[in-house]
Order: C-alpha cells, then structure tokens, then sequence
C-alpha cells in the first residue's frame, strides 16, 4: 500500500514513519513517497526516517520527489501536512496581529484567517489534482487550519477527504487518566469545530464519569486543562474545553503575554528548525539523535505562553509524546481493512449538527470502517457554545469565499467578523499587513 506524505520535509514527518514501523498487520503501507517543495529539507528527514528504520526488517520503503504529481499518482493514501510560507509566513502571522493587539496564534484568530487565505489555494489546487490522479485515494488532512482546509479540500473531494488532529486524543487521554481509565475503552463525547471543542461526557461501561471529575476540585486541578483553565471555570461550563479555547476565554491575558514573548512561537519555531536542518547539512550528523533533541525542546514549549499566565507550570511527561501520528494510522488500518473504529475526526456535518448546514466540516466522534468516517449523533450543543461554533463557521466561510473570488473586501469581512477581532478598521488593517508581507495573499484585490 503506497502512502504519500505533502510536505514530506517537515519536521513531524518521523513521527509518522514511526508509528508505520510498529504496523506488521497484512495491508500495512509498504511504501511511503515524501512529496516537498524544498529538496534540501526533504533530504534531511529521508536520513532521518533511515535511521529510524535501520534495524527494522521489511521497513517500509521511502522515496522522495518534488513532482506533485508524480507523489499523488497512484497513492492509496495521502497525507497532508503542507505549510504554504513556511514557518516564516507564521511568524509573520503572529507579528502583524500583535501589532494591532489581536490574537496572532497560527489558527485561532486573525493568525489562523491569514494562515487559511494562503493555503486554501494551493488546498484546493491538490484536492483537484487527487481526483484526476488519485481518485480512490483517501486524503487524511493535517494542515491547518485543519476544519478549514478540510472543507475547501471537501468541495473537490467529497468524504473521501478526513482531517485529524491530536488535541481532541489529548484531552480525552488525560481526562481518561486522571479519573484512572483506559482511554482505549472510554467513550469520549466530544464536539465543536477544530481547536474550538468541548468535552461534555466519558463514559466507561456505559457510565459517565465526567460528572464525578467536575466535582472533585482536587482531581479537576491536577491535570493540563484544570491547570490551564481553572477549576472554578471548569465547573461553571460543566465540561472540559479543547486547550485552544483558552484564547477565548483569557484573550487579553493570552495577547499580554504574546507580546511580552521574548519570541513568538512562529519565530522559535523558525530558529529553532533552522538549527536542526543547517545540521543536517553535515554528512556526519546523527540524523535521528539531532531530531529527537529539538523535537523534545519543541514539545515542551508548547502553548508555554498560555501556561505561564494560567500559572499551569510545566507540561506533564506523559503530554510530550504528541499523538497526530497515531490517529493517522489508526484511520488508514480501520478504512483499508475495515477494522472498525471510533475516532475524533473532522468530517462533513450532515445532519450532526443542526445548526450548522450539511456540507459545514466539524470535530466529532465518528464510526470508521472500509466506507469511511460517519460522524455519530451528538446531543445540541449549549447556547455559548453554540454561538461561538456558529460565529467561527461564519468566519471560515468567509475566508473561502475570499480565497476563490480572490475579493480582498470579503478577506476583511472575514477577519472583521471573528469573535478575537474587536474592530472593522482593525481588520483592514491586518488585511494591510498580511498583504505586505506575504507573496501567497497577492491575489487577493
């Protein structure tokens, strides 16, 4: 079975070859193309995934080619984790919304917008490639802004276009942990948007559990999101929110301490992986050991901004082991051999939701089986929760509509709409110096 990886050169590639190397079940991938722009970077990660593959038989075979075409022909699955300007184009993101006191995160906000307007195109460009090339392929989407690019990519694709991502695994995790059950049994009731989703049940032998988690202030505090959000807001929402709606909740707060950053996260990033491929470069460089040691860094890190101003502390070990990868695998086993599974998965609403129409892509649990990924029904969601949903669904459809008219006056709408944008003429001027600085939104008139 071929897998194709676009942006086969990023960082988080090895995180899937790994996982693939732990598959010995018949119909495992067999052959993985790496698919990038940038030569030099796809040349840095194929050493590393020989070094994770070195002494493990029958590894799956690895190719590399800057043809797209050439990567999607013929492939079973493709896997998208491209970022259209690179980590570059974040840190411009963050920059330009922290100029004008907004939220600059990559896709929460006017950072997420800006993100989404220069990666619709080239989205939906390789959707339409897949469907001459590869149209019994199934795309498993990790760009982000995920639920986003996963709609645009929909319109030309269909069902057969799934996006994951590993927050909601995370949370349910650690929800699963703290109240000491396996999270391989639990039922995990979960809906929203990406990075815009609430926890509202776990259940365990048809019981939930949730309600005793809320009402335990000592174990409601002891985790990531308890830390994070606080108890006391924990218990008036009566669930357990996605990390990522913390910049809602604490906006200025989150906004305050971006702009105090020494860096932003798009800039570290930036440096940071500038580091390990400049040390690629050396022929005698230990690939895997130099990738292990930055993405270790890389991970706790994470959200560190939002945590020092929650004063959450440092992040637990058990949350440093990341998870998109495993989601990834377990949907490409579950559709290519029909072992049936749930997973939180970004899919076209039907009738999930009934405040949002059918083709509106969300985050919910979803039966997987060799036809795909069928989202389960799910109790309405609250009012304030409702609201926020459907205001950034608002947005999203927006930025499409911006991306395939090209209308630069629509592109403001998009950004003067978003619940993080407190002004119409903030958001002209972000549209301003998003344009500026970013070749992929000259299209844009």
């Amino acid at each position: 079975m071929k897998l194709t990886i676009l942006g086969g050169g990023g960082f988080r590639v090895p995180l899937v070859y790994g996982a693939l190397l732990g598959d010995r079940a018949e119909g495992r991938v067999t052959h993985v193309v790496l698919h990038d722009l940038d030569a030099e970077r796809l040349s840095a990660v194929t050493r590393v995934l020989a070094e994770q593959a070195a002494d493990i038989p029958d590894a799956p075979e690895v190719t590399a080619t800057t043809d797209l075409d050439e990567a999607l022909t013929g492939a079973d699955f493709i896997f998208s984790a491209i970022r259209v300007g690179g980590l570059e184009g974040r840190a411009h993101d963050e920059q330009v919304a922290l100029a004008e006191g907004v939220l600059g995160q990559e896709t929460v906000g006017a950072g997420g917008i800006a993100y989404g307007l220069r990666t619709v195109p080239v989205a939906v460009d390789i959707a339409r490639r897949v469907a001459r090339l590869a149209p019994d392929a199934w795309v498993i989407n990790f760009t982000n802004p995920a639920g986003l690019v996963t709609e645009a990519m929909s319109r030309h694709l269909g069902d057969r276009v799934i996006g994951i991502c590993d927050s909601p695994v995370g949370l349910g995790r650690r929800i699963a942990r703290v109240l000491g059950a396996d999270p391989r049994e639990a039922w995990i009731d979960y809906v929203g948007l990406n990075h815009l989703g609430w926890v509202r049940g776990l259940r365990v032998a048809g019981r939930d559990e949730l309600p005793r988690l809320l009402a335990d202030r000592d174990l409601l505090g002891s985790f990531e999101e308890g830390k994070l959000f606080g108890v006391d807001w924990l218990q008036s929402l009566g669930a357990v929110p996605n990390e990522y709606l913390h910049y809602y909740y604490f906006n200025r707060e989150a906004v305050r301490a971006y702009q105090a950053a020494e860096k932003t996260r798009g800039a570290f990033l930036k440096d940071q992986q500038a580091h390990f491929y400049e040390e690629m470069r050396r022929p005698d460089a230990h690939a895997l050991k130099a990738w292990d040691r930055t993405r270790a860094e890389r991970e706790a890190t994470y959200m560190a901004e939002n945590r020092e101003t929650a004063g959450a502390g440092e992040r637990d070990a058990d949350d440093l082991s990341g998870g998109y990868e495993k989601v990834a695998l377990a949907l490409m086993r579950a559709i290519a051999r029909d072992e049936r599974t749930t997973l939180i998965l970004n899919v076209r609403n039907r009738a999930t939701l009934s405040v949002l129409d059918t083709e509106a892509v969300i985050e919910v649990p979803c039966l997987v089986d060799a036809n795909g990924a069928h989202p389960v029904a799910v109790a309405p969601l609250p009012d304030h929760a409702t609201g926020l949903v459907c205001a950034v669904k608002a947005v999203e459809r927006e930025v499409l509509a911006a991306a395939e008219s090209g209308s630069r006056t629509t592109a403001v709408k998009a950004f003067a709409l978003h619940p993080l944008v407190d002004s119409v003429n903030v958001a002209r001027r972000l549209v301003e110096g998003y344009t500026a600085v970013h070749p992929g939104l000259k299209y844009l008139k």
